[in-house]
Formats: structure tokens, sequence, C-alpha cells
């Protein structure tokens, strides 16, 4: 006993060096990312002990009752108004939006929705902002990516958190007015997804005529609304070689606010993302003089420009790019789920057929999860929230998801899918939902690094305070260390002790459920949430392990990517679960619920069955071995997620092909003009006759008569509309070279050309 003690503070500081030397330096880019923003439920998840019902009451569901009033307004009279006046078509053929529309959007605010009242904003609430995006998207997704920049990237929402006195009141009333345009640069010929490396964009302090500045080069690329932006937010890399700071302000990352007639700035080229409309282009410029109240923030906020951008990415990542896929989410539920009941191949609604009922159904599921982890996300910034890991997530997986949804909505309508024109609402979004994958990080970049990146280190509940004391010359790290990794040895135990129980409680739960018992709504919730715990442990488990791995784990990519599919799989779990808490009653709900549970319950077992199977060297099989057989102590049987059952598909596919509450719920935040030279429109007014018409032909076969006459008026008006919803769009003329006058197609002259020289026809020799 009497020696035991001395030798505790040698064995400490023995591990500690030890582990010191293993951790790679942390850089001051990675330090600022793990102080940014804030943890919450993502947390939870990865303490292995998240509650559904804590996530239900603190943060309701922001539905349209729950809007303003003036939101409300907004919505059903400005919002449809601007989609009024847009073609989707025409505005992709004409490469912008028309002259009307960029009027009306800076004369009504659209482009100041999160610019508070006292500067001449609207003040909207981010579900508000969400849900106008999606009515845009579901009219012109360029309308929805020329609106969203400002509501989340553009140098509006950092000025209101970080400018100084003077520049709020210079730029947000301009701002607010539509007087100024904004857009922020960021990205770079060499910096893409690691944007923030700043390679290539650079100034340095200097001083001119007793004035403080910066002397600025930087190159830019991949700008929205640059080519017509009136103010740029330019994101540098801050040089003081000189010490002419003297510490007010730091080195580091720094954002510029430059008005477009600033002397030396280089803006209007435009790049061409596919065939979308909205401005998107260059910013650059070379020694650019930049006095320093030009500085967002100031002098003292010179090197703070990585927490000011990462804080507002929040937005930009899980607002405003899921509104785009939760636009495609409810457009094409809406839209193809009726077009399968109109639509008839071997005189039978192609809604009866089982590859149609597959793919219908699973627009729906990932439609359910776009949705109410998008109204969940929405819920959690209105709550004055930066969730970083949470948005990394929305950012992936979402667009992945509504990428899925549109490909799915594709390959159903086939021909009316692919043959653009007015009458096509899924063509251009399928082109534009790529560049939802793109910006804003790679999804592959997202999924492969970020998510568990972020996750593993600053949601663990251990993981930042031994970093910290690794990364620290104090006296006292050393048993900051040593007590935290003590609790994380716990942690480990902990949920292992938690994944085996629950693995084999979880297993034996799932065999003897009946195939109808979410038709129970509070045993659905109760059953999924049981599931959705223990996927939390066995990740909670698996992350412990993966740590082991130290500095090499941030290199071990195809693990911390097959992680990320588990963390995104639970957390949209418990999203679709809340959204049922707040949404019990709307019929269909029940069924859809559960085939989504069974779809992220069944990806998040494959995510981490692979992960252990694959962990890497050098820990390699033995440590696979131990996740394994802590998140499925029994193999194969403590695996018991399977996908959906093809009736359970067959139910869902139903409830999105006939009027249904499910339909409803898709069926809001998107535009409908209710003309007739709307597909949309006239799709909708297909629907309850054509329903209705199979239901007469059915009960004509069954009976074996004739139809009355109403019966026969029914049938007529439904034949009409059918014919009307198969119609695709044909042109005479196509292309630059067909509009102008005389121009002959070459191959039609060659074969005239042809024929002259033969002075025959078959016609003649006949």
């Amino acid at each position: 006993g009497v020696s035991a003690a001395p030798s505790r503070p040698f064995v400490t500081n023995m591990a500690y060096k030890m582990a010191k030397g293993m951790m790679p330096k942390i850089s001051d880019t990675e330090r600022t990312a793990l102080a940014c923003g804030t943890v919450g439920f993502d947390k939870d998840i990865f303490a292995g002990n998240p509650s559904l019902a804590s996530l239900v009451e603190k943060y309701p569901l922001a539905g349209l009752d729950q809007l303003s009033d003036e939101e409300k307004s907004f919505l059903d009279n400005e919002c449809n108004h601007l989609c009024s006046i847009i073609d989707d078509y025409s505005v992709v053929q004409n490469a912008d939006l028309p002259p009307e529309a960029w009027d009306y959007m800076r004369k009504e605010g659209f482009f100041a929705m999160k610019i508070p009242k006292e500067w001449g904003g609207k003040g909207f609430s981010t579900a508000a902002v969400s849900a106008v995006l999606c009515k845009l998207g579901s009219r012109c997704s360029d309308a929805n990516a020329t609106v969203a920049v400002p509501n989340s990237l553009g140098p509006g929402e950092l000025l209101v958190r970080y400018g100084t006195p003077e520049q709020q009141q210079y730029f947000l009333p301009r701002l607010a007015s539509g007087q100024l345009i904004p857009c922020f640069g960021l990205t770079g010929p060499h910096s893409g997804s690691d944007a923030t490396s700043l390679i290539g964009s650079y100034g340095v302090v200097e001083e001119r005529d007793g004035v403080l500045g910066v002397v600025a080069t930087f190159r830019k690329r991949y700008i929205t609304l640059a080519p017509v932006a009136g103010v740029v937010g330019v994101g540098l890399d801050l040089r003081d070689p000189n010490g002419l700071l003297k510490g007010k302000g730091t080195e580091g990352f720094t954002v510029a606010l430059l008005e477009r007639d600033h002397e030396g700035l280089r803006m209007g080229p435009r790049h061409v993302p596919l065939t979308s409309a909205f401005m998107n282009g260059t910013v650059e410029g070379d020694d650019v003089w930049i006095p320093m109240d030009h500085l967002l923030g100031g002098q003292e906020r010179c090197g703070f420009g990585w927490k000011m951008f990462v804080e507002c990415l929040a937005e930009g990542r899980g607002v405003s790019l899921p509104a785009g896929s939760a636009s495609a989410a409810r457009t094409l539920n809406t839209g193809v789920g009726a077009y399968c009941r109109a639509r008839k191949q071997f005189k039978v609604p192609i809604a009866e057929f089982g590859g149609i009922q597959e793919a219908l159904a699973r627009m729906g599921t990932q439609g359910l999860i776009t949705v109410a982890s998008t109204d969940l996300m929405n819920a959690i910034i209105d709550n004055h929230e930066a969730p970083m890991v949470l948005s990394s997530i929305m950012k992936q997986s979402v667009t992945d998801r509504g990428r899925k949804i549109i490909i799915d909505g594709m390959d159903i309508m086939g021909g009316a899918g692919i043959c653009r024109g007015p009458k096509n609402f899924a063509g251009n979004m399928y082109m534009s939902v790529t560049i939802a994958i793109t910006v804003e990080g790679a999804n592959i970049m997202t999924r492969s690094f970020q998510i568990m990146g972020q996750g593993i280190t600053r949601c663990h509940p251990h993981m930042v305070p031994i970093i910290d004391s690794l990364d620290s010359d104090d006296k006292g790290a050393p048993v900051i260390f040593r007590d935290n990794l003590i609790k994380m040895f716990g942690h480990v135990f902990y949920n292992l002790g938690g994944s085996v129980a629950r693995g084999l409680s979880s297993s034996v739960s799932s065999m003897l459920r009946s195939s109808s018992a979410y038709k129970d709504g509070d045993k659905l919730t109760s059953f999924h949430e049981s599931q959705l715990l223990r996927l939390s442990q066995n990740l909670a488990y698996s992350a412990d392990l993966a740590l082991l791995l130290g500095g090499r784990l941030k290199f071990e990519e195809l693990l911390l990517g097959r992680m990320a599919d588990a963390m995104s799989a639970i957390y949209l779990g418990y999203a679709v679960l809340w959204h049922y808490q707040h949404q019990k009653g709307i019929e269909g709900l029940e069924a859809a619920t559960e085939h989504a549970m069974l779809t992220l319950e069944h990806e998040a077992q494959e995510a981490l069955r692979e992960a252990a199977a694959n962990f890497p060297a050098p820990l390699g099989s033995a440590f696979g071995f131990l996740m394994g057989l802590g998140t499925s102590p029994l193999g194969e049987l403590s695996r018991p997620y399977r996908p959906p059952s093809d009736a359970l598909t067959k139910e869902v596919a139903e409830l999105l092909t006939k009027p249904s509450g499910l339909r409803e719920l898709f069926n809001t935040h998107i535009y409908v003009s209710g003309e007739e030279t709307d597909q949309l429109s006239t799709l909708l007014r297909a629907l309850p006759v054509c329903v209705e018409a199979d239901q007469i032909q059915k009960t004509l076969r069954k009976e074996k008569r004739d139809p009355t006459a109403e019966e026969a008026a029914t049938l007529s008006l439904a034949t009409e509309l059918r014919d009307q919803v198969v119609q695709v769009d044909v042109f005479e003329k196509h292309g630059v070279l067909e509009q102008q006058e005389g121009y002959v197609r070459p191959a039609i002259l060659a074969t005239e050309a042809w024929d002259g020289a033969e002075s025959e026809s078959f016609k003649a020799v006949a």
C-alpha cells in the first residue's frame, strides 16, 4: 500500500507520454472546428442513451399551424405569385430567371428572410424559410438555389452576428431592400471540399498612408450569385509578417466584405452547372487593397472567419440543401403517385405492377425520411443550435436520398420523365440534384471523413477532454487525461453490456413481433425506439473501439464512411419517430413509418456488420471480432433487421396512388397552379377520377352489365384525362441552329441531294 501511491503518477505520466506520442498534432483549423457549433442529440447517440421523449418534448414540429400569420401569408401569396411568373423550362432554356422574377424577389424580401425586422428584413423562422425553399423548388430548382444562398451562406447572416455597427447600418438595410444581392466566396481551384484551406487566397497586412489594411490576392470559383451579386464576402488566409495587428485580431481565416465596384475586384463570368440556370461564377482579384474596416467584424475579427463560416454553414448544409430534397420528395411522391394511377399499360394502371410498386414505395419511404428529418432540423436550428454533425448528416444523407427519389421517379415516368419541356416536372430536378450532392462539401468527403471525424471526437462524452489534455503542456494535463481515460473505459464496458443485452432482447422481440403490429401506433413507436437504442449502443461501442486506432483513425475513411452510414440511419430513424409522434392520426402514416424504420434499421445493421468485417490494421481481425461480438453477440441470429416485406411495400405504394392522408402530407409546401396547361395540376385532377373509373370498371365486370349514364360520363372523363397526362412536349424547332431563318437539318439536306440525283421515288417505281 505504501509503494502504490508514488507509482500512480509514474504510470499516469508514462501512459500520458505514450498517448501524446501517438496522437498527431492538432492543427489550428481542427482545434477551431472542435470548438465550433453545438452538440445535442448527436452526443446522446454517442453516449448510447438517446431519448425519443426528450426529443419530442424539446423540439415542436413547426408545421403550418405553428408558422406565424405573416409567414403563412408569405407562403400563400408572395411565394405563390413568384412561382406563377416562373416557367421552369423557359428558365433553363434562357439560362436565367425572367426580369420580373428578379424584381419581385428583391422587392418582396425573398433575399432577406433571415435578416431581422429591425434592419428591414422578414425575420422569418427557419421552418418558414425551409417551406418557402421547398415550394420554390417544386416549381423551379433555379429559383430555389437563387433564394437559398442569401438566406444561408450570404454575408447577411454573418453581418447580423459578427458585423461592426457601421457595417450593419450600411449593408443590412441594402440587403433587406434587395438593393444589394449577396454572395460568399470561399471555394478556390485548389481548395474544394477543404475550402477553408484557402489555397491561393491570401492577404498581407500593410499600412498605407497611415491606414491599416490588407493587400489581397484571391481566386474563387463555383460561387453562387457571383455574376449578379452587389456584395461578396471573400475568405482569405490573413498573414501579418510585420506584426502590424499588434494583438488586435490574429492571422488566419478572415472575411473581407467587398462591393461589386471595389477597385481590383473581378466578378461576372459564369460557370454552367449542367443545365441549371442559377447564377454561378468566379470572384478574383490581384493585389487588391482592402482597408481594415472592410473586413467583416473589423480588425478584432481578423482570424475569426473559420468560426463565423462553420456556424453559419450549419444552416446551409442542414436546412437549405435538404429543403431541395424535401421539395423533390413532396413533388414527386404527389405527381408520380398520381401518374401511376392514371397511366395504363396492357389495359392496367401501372400502379398495379409489382416493379412500379417497389420503386414507388422506396420513393415514399425516402420521402418520409427526408421530410421528417428536414422538419426536425428546422426545429433544432430554430432552437438557436448549430449542430455541425447533424447538419453534415442532413447534407450528405438527405441529398443522397433526394437523388434516389428522383431516379425512381424518372424510372417510373419513363418517356414522360426524359422528354424535356413545360410538361416535365421531374427532368430538371434530375439534372440539378447532382449539384446539391457536390456543393458545400462533396458528399463523398462528408460521408467518409466529416460525419464521424467530427462526431467521434466532438460528440463522444470523454474525447474532447482527452484531446485537450494531450495537446496541453499544463502540469495537471496527465491527471485530466487519466481521469477521462478511465471514464472512457467505463463507457466502453457500459455500451458493450448494453449492446449485448439489447442485441439479445431485440432479436427475440423482432422474431416474435407480428407483421401487423405497426397498425397500433404506440406499439410501433415503442418497438422501433427499442431497436434504435440497441443500435445507438452498438455505434457507441464501435466508436470506442475505433478510437483505439489513435491518429490513424482520421485516415481510415472506409471505416469512417460505414460508421457514418450507421450514425445517419440511427439519427434519421429518431427523426422519423419524432415526426410520427407529432403527426399521429394521418391516414397511412403508420405503414409508411414502419416501412421507413425497417429500411433504416437494416441500413444501420449492415453498415456496422461491414465495419466489423473490414476493421483496419494494425488491430484488424481481432478488433473486428470484438466489434462484431459486441454488436451481434449471436452472429446472424442477433442481426434481425430485414428490408420491408412485399405486403408492406404494396400497402405504401397503394397509399401513394390513391387519395389518402399520406398523399396529403406530401402535398404540402408544393406549388400547384391549377391551370390546365400545368401537368402537376392535371395529374391531381385526374387521380380521383381515375380511381373512381377503375372501381366502376371492376364493378361492371363483376356484375356483367353496361354502365349507367353517370358511370359512362366518369369513364369518358377518365379516358380524356389519361390521354392528357401521357402527352409529352414536342417542338418544331429545337436548339440555337434551328432558330436561324432558312436552316435545314444537314441530314435532310443530304437525303434531298441523294433523292435528286436518283430522280426516282418508290411511288414512281411502284
